[in-house]
């Protein structure tokens, strides 16, 4: 079977992914977002949670990333508005002195929750940057990408 895209009509134009006759199911996914900081954040992250003037950074970024999955179906234009069941996000500095921010959201439903976990993962590493930039603009965020999806038709985890 040719694959095609899901949110355009036979025609092409956009449309909304007709979920009405899924089954409800037990959904989760994670998603990952990287932010690489100069070693002078790393540091003073490591050795006590920066405050910023807006707060803490990680806390700060912990409950951006929450509200904004649950916003996702007003940032992304065919996401269906979903109840989310659980989001969490964590935040930790690897080995390699970056910053990983993992983003787990959970539903039952008839459509997935990847879009919800990778738009919490995504503005909780924006809010990193924001909270950060007064010492450095030479900030980096990338490898935003789901790492594991369970329910519906089918399941992914990366390898």
């Amino acid at each position: 079977m040719k694959k095609k895209f899901s949110h355009l009509t036979e025609n092409g134009d956009p449309t909304m992914v007709d979920v009405s006759i899924k089954n409800v199911s037990n959904r989760t996914a994670i998603a990952q977002a990287t932010v690489i900081l100069s070693i002078e954040i790393i540091d003073q992250l490591k050795n006590n949670e920066i405050h910023t003037k807006k707060g803490p950074v990680f806390q700060t970024a912990i409950l951006a990333g929450i509200m904004a999955a649950k916003k996702t179906s007003d940032l992304i234009p065919l996401c269906h508005p979903l109840g989310l069941d659980k989001c969490s996000i964590d935040i930790h500095i690897n080995a390699a002195n970056e910053v990983i921010i993992l983003c787990t959201a959970k539903n039952s439903g008839k459509t997935g929750v990847e879009m919800e976990a990778l738009t919490g993962a995504s503005v909780a590493a924006l809010t990193i940057y924001d909270m950060c930039k007064g010492f450095s603009h030479n900030i980096i965020i990338n490898d935003i990408r789901l790492l594991e999806k369970t329910g519906g038709k089918s399941d992914f985890k990366t390898t």
